[in-house]
């Protein structure tokens, strides 16, 4: 990187900080769209109140707005971080700072469960995640006591607290949930057509069999209306044929988390339109529903026609920042480089409803831009800056912060004593 781009990106951090955003025009950059008008070589891009405002050469900087030259480097919308519980959990093996799962014994099936109203926007995972391209995140529910985990949805990681677009019902089907349905999968699609009967008011709700509160009916019954993604974290193939088949005949909207053998039925799932989130480095059965894993699988399914983005099945919350190397790995077993972007970007925001507000670069949206000082989806390289919403974000984490702090020169005093 040149020291004018260097002391540039600096100082737009230093005047324009998290809580400012001004007028900026990035110049010469290779832009990656994420959209039908694919990559644009040598373009421009400003930015003004926080949205996209124009896209193309040669483009006039306003008065007062900040220019930045990209010299030609990658330019991107901000990335997805994948199905986390950013916000919602700081340590896994401590339970009071998780609050992704439900466990209620007497009245376990509860889908108006949501996470997003625990979320921290103070996490300290928000930044980690950030300063490495990522811009939004999918809170997801975490199955606990029921197979029916509950709500999540959308956030952004520029420290605003509230979630964005519609909510997702989060679920899991095969036998990761078999224990919480008397240790049979085939009871899993009993009780899912009971819990159907029951928000469509076919149960009384005094019945003595009832799952459901009426807050319960009231949230499933605007899934099974096609208000909201119904999210399936599914594996086997023959699960989810089965998962298909009832999303048919329910008419709902789903999409699949993991999939390891997606790519098995990827046709019918083309022709369902259900896209699948896969985990790209899925390729050794870690049980006898991945049996048929391979690193392929993205390839395989965007190649039938398959919307596919990704997710981690282990850790994601703390790793959200790997994210981008598991849409690398994608790419090196098949999958076109254009669409690993896209997974990375448009198709995760489509897939939970809110490709209006980001996902791509296209007038009119948010401003959530990423500089890259090379390829996005190689790990040798790194993001330069972030902006969301038009406004830089602080390149800086509690991991870098203590890689400063214990890689300077030694001192009077102890490392410790370095402040």
């Amino acid at each position: 990187m040149s020291r004018f781009v260097t002391t540039l990106l600096a100082a737009v951090v230093l005047l324009a900080g998290p809580a400012a955003a001004q007028d900026l025009l990035i110049r010469d950059a290779t832009v990656h769209t994420a959209t039908a008008r694919g990559t644009l070589q040598h373009a421009d891009v400003l930015v003004q109140g926080g949205t996209l405002r124009a896209i193309g050469p040669g483009l006039a900087a306003p008065a007062g707005a900040q220019v930045i030259d990209a010299q030609g480097r990658p330019l991107t919308p901000a990335f997805f971080g994948g199905i986390t519980e950013i916000g919602i959990e700081e340590v896994s093996g401590e339970e009071e700072t998780v609050d992704s799962g439900l466990k209620l014994h007497e009245q376990p099936m509860r889908p108006e469960f949501d996470v997003t109203l625990a979320y921290n926007p103070d996490s300290v995972l928000v930044p980690v995640a950030r300063v490495e391209g990522i811009g939004f995140t999918a809170l997801g529910a975490t199955t606990e006591g029921a197979f029916i985990a509950g709500q999540g949805g959308i956030v952004r990681l520029d420290g605003s607290p509230d979630p964005i677009g519609p909510r997702a019902l989060f679920i899991r089907i095969g036998a990761a949930a078999a224990e919480l349905t008397g240790n049979s999968r085939a009871a899993q699609w009993m009780l899912l057509d009971q819990l159907v009967d029951e928000a469509r008011n076919r149960i009384p709700l005094d019945s003595p069999h009832a799952l459901l509160t009426p807050a319960g009916r009231a949230t499933l019954a605007r899934y099974l209306a096609g208000n909201g993604r119904i999210v399936v974290q599914v594996e086997r193939a023959a699960d989810i044929r089965q998962l298909v088949r009832w999303a048919q005949r329910e008419k709902v909207r789903i999409a699949i988390a993991g999939g390891s053998e997606a790519w098995k039925v990827a046709p019918l799932l083309a022709q369902a339109q259900v896209p699948v989130l896969v985990d790209a480095l899925a390729d050794l059965p870690a049980n006898f529903d991945q049996v048929g894993a391979t690193l392929e699988n993205a390839a395989r399914l965007h190649a039938a026609g398959v919307a596919v983005s990704f997710s981690q099945s282990n850790d994601a919350s703390h790793n959200a920042r790997k994210l981008r190397q598991l849409a690398g790995n994608a790419v090196a077993h098949g999958l076109p480089w254009e669409a690993a972007l896209a997974g990375m970007t448009r198709v995760p925001a489509e897939i939970f409803g809110v490709s209006a507000q980001i996902g791509s670069i296209a007038v009119g949206q948010r401003a959530d831009l990423v500089l890259w000082d090379g390829d996005p989806l190689d790990v040798a390289h790194y993001a330069q800056q972030v902006w969301l919403g038009g406004r830089a974000m602080p390149m800086r984490s509690r991991q870098t912060e203590l890689r400063d702090r214990y890689m300077g020169a030694p001192g009077a005093l102890p490392r410790a004593y370095s402040h």
